[in-house]
C-alpha cells in the first residue's frame, strides 16, 4: 500500500492513483469557486476569506485574468494556482504572437489540462493542487466555461462550481440553472451569489466576482466588444440584497405551507 500511496507513477492494484486523489483532497478544502454561462457572457462568483487586518486585499485574489478575455478561478492551494495562471498568462501571449489573434478559450483550458497531465506522469514532480473554473469569451461572441481537474481532465459547463460543498451547489445549480433565467451578466451573476448562499452568508465582503460579457453595440474592433471586469461593490451589495430578500421569502412560504 505505502509504495502506491507515495509514487505518483505507480497504479494501485485496483486502479488508483493516489497522488491525483490526494490533490483531489486539497480542492475539497478549498474555498467555493462557481461559474455560470450565459448568452453572452460568462460569471464567475467565488468566496472571498477574511483576510488579516493589515494585509494588502489587493495581493489576494482568487480570480485571475489570463488574457483581455479569459478570467480564471480555483479552488485548492494558492501558491499552485499562481504558478498555472502565469503559465496560462504566457501561453496566451505565445498564441497572440504566433496568431496575431486572441486565443480561443478551449485552447487555454486545453493548454491548462496538458501541463496539469504531465505533473500526473513524472517522476521527482507531484500533481497540482487545484481545480480551475475558466471562463471567457471568444472574439465570435460565444461565451464558454471550463473545468479543469488536477487529474488533467477538463470539460464545458453552463454552470458549475468546485472546493467544497460542491454537492450542495451542484444540486442547487442543477435545479435553478436554465438558459432562459441567464440572459444577461446580472442574472448570471445574481444565480452565482444565490449558490453561495447555500453554504455562506453572502455580502460585498464575503464574494468576488467578475463577468466577462460581449457588447456588439460598442463601435469598435470586436476584439474590444469584449469587456472583463470585476463587479462593484455597489452593483454586489444590490445583488445580495435581492437574494437574501427571496431566501427569506423562500423560507416564510416554507414554514406558512406547514
Amino acid at each position: 500500500m505505502d509504495r502506491y500511496d507515495r509514487a505518483i507513477t505507480i497504479f494501485s492494484p485496483d486502479g488508483h492513483l493516489f497522488q491525483v486523489e490526494y490533490a483531489q483532497e486539497a480542492v475539497k478544502k478549498g474555498s467555493v469557486a462557481i461559474g455560470v454561462k450565459g448568452k453572452n457572457c460568462v460569471v464567475l462568483a467565488v468566496e472571498k476569506k477574511m483576510i488579516a487586518k493589515l494585509q494588502e486585499e489587493r495581493t489576494v485574489r482568487k480570480i485571475n485574468k489570463i488574457d483581455e478575455h479569459i478570467i480564471m478561478a480555483f479552488a485548492g492551494l494558492n501558491a499552485d494556482a499562481r504558478v498555472l495562471t502565469n503559465m496560462a498568462r504566457v501561453e496566451a501571449q505565445s498564441w497572440r504572437l504566433t496568431m496575431e489573434d486572441a486565443p480561443p478559450v478551449d485552447h487555454i483550458a486545453r493548454f491548462l489540462a496538458n501541463t496539469m497531465q504531465r505533473y500526473t506522469q513524472s517522476n521527482g514532480r507531484r500533481p497540482f493542487g487545484v481545480s480551475a473554473i475558466v471562463a471567457g469569451v471568444n472574439a465570435d461572441g460565444t461565451p464558454h466555461l471550463f473545468q479543469v481537474e488536477p487529474s488533467g481532465t477538463y470539460y464545458e459547463w453552463r454552470a458549475n462550481c468546485t472546493g467544497r460543498s460542491t454537492s450542495i451547489i451542484r444540486s442547487f445549480l442543477e435545479k435553478k440553472y436554465s438558459e432562459e433565467n441567464c440572459q444577461d451578466s446580472r442574472s448570471c451573476l445574481k444565480l452565482g451569489v444565490r449558490a453561495l448562499h447555500e453554504v455562506i452568508h453572502p455580502s460585498a465582503q464575503s464574494v468576488e466576482a467578475c463577468i466577462v460579457s460581449y457588447d456588439r453595440s460598442r463601435p469598435t474592433k470586436v476584439l474590444n466588444l469584449i469587456i472583463s471586469e470585476l463587479v462593484t461593490s455597489e452593483l454586489l451589495e444590490s445583488v445580495v440584497r435581492e437574494v437574501i430578500a427571496e431566501r427569506e421569502a423562500e423560507v416564510s412560504t416554507t414554514r406558512s405551507h406547514h
